[in-house]
């Protein structure tokens, strides 16, 4: 059996297609969709990050405002650009690029972003608010989101699933489990003192990996005929490309593609969803305001 294949690219452009359609009713109405972005230092990654958002922005008619400080930068001098970007009515998502320089504490600068522009969703009562029956936060995590609507789109049915998410992070195992939870999966959270890990792996309908580590659940841990979503980003070495690596998840995709039901590839799967659920989240702000 091969699996079908989940394809993340193309779930990601109708969302960036409806967000695109969204904002432009709400450009109609005068009201100009817009997400901040604060960039601060010189890691190359974060540019590369802070330029796709920004990219992915105006093909999706919301204006972007990009703020960028020195490394020097001082923590009050992070937080006063927060703060001013959380008054301005033009502004509807704060994204605040990670990771912020060592002298500066990231859960002071986060926590300065208003609840109504969180659009990371990363506010501890926004995802405190995942773990309260009945209740919703302003904001979902993107990428913990973005997984749901993987399975969603791709015709997967969660409710009474046996769910096993791989990992506990609190950026995608715990939002992604409490998501479940709240669409009546039966969860479970695994870790690195889960005992029986591979047995527990095994029973799941629904496989969320996000471990961070290339390549660690092999195609016998796999239930026949599950869903597999694939979360990890892990190089590793291979000399047959240029750069002498290579992007690969924490699932063996070559061997689990002929057990699972569906999966997600690495690259082209969860990775795209990100920016996609970003935009969404922006967008809903603006609705919102």
């Amino acid at each position: 059996m091969t699996a079908k294949l989940i394809d993340g690219k193309a779930i990601a452009q109708d969302i960036r297609n409806e967000v695109k359609e969204g904002a432009a009713k709400l450009r109609e109405k005068g009201i100009v969709p817009g997400l901040a972005t604060v960039l601060v230092g010189s890691d190359p990654a974060s540019h590369k990050y802070v330029a796709m958002k920004r990219k992915a922005c105006a093909e999706a008619n919301i204006e972007s405002f990009h703020h960028e400080l020195g490394e020097d930068a001082t923590q009050a001098e992070v937080l006063e650009l927060v703060q001013g970007l959380g008054a301005d009515p033009k502004v509807h998502g704060i994204l605040v690029q990670l990771p912020l320089p060592n002298h500066i504490d990231e859960e002071t600068i986060l926590n300065a972003v208003p609840l109504s522009k969180d659009v990371d969703g990363f506010h501890p009562l926004n995802i405190g608010a995942l773990a309260m029956k009945g209740r919703e936060g302003d904001f979902i995590p993107c990428t913990p989101n973005g997984c749901i609507e993987l399975l969603d789109r791709s015709g997967t049915t969660i409710e009474g699933a046996n769910a096993v998410v791989l990992g506990r992070s609190n950026i995608v195992g715990m939002p992604v489990a409490l998501l479940l939870v709240k669409r009546n999966a039966t969860v479970t959270i695994c870790h690195s003192r889960t005992k029986d890990l591979a047995d527990v792996v095994r029973s799941a309908d629904i496989l969320i990996a996000a471990i961070g580590r290339a390549h660690f659940v092999s195609a016998d841990m796999i239930k026949p005929g599950a869903t597999v979503i694939d979360v990890g980003t892990n190089m590793i070495d291979d000399a047959t490309r240029k750069s002498g690596r290579r992007l690969v998840g924490d699932v063996d995709f070559a061997a689990a593609k002929e057990v699972a039901g569906a999966i997600t590839p690495v690259p082209g799967g969860v990775g795209p969803m990100t920016i996609a659920m970003l935009l969404q989240n922006t967008l809903r702000g603006a609705e919102r305001a």
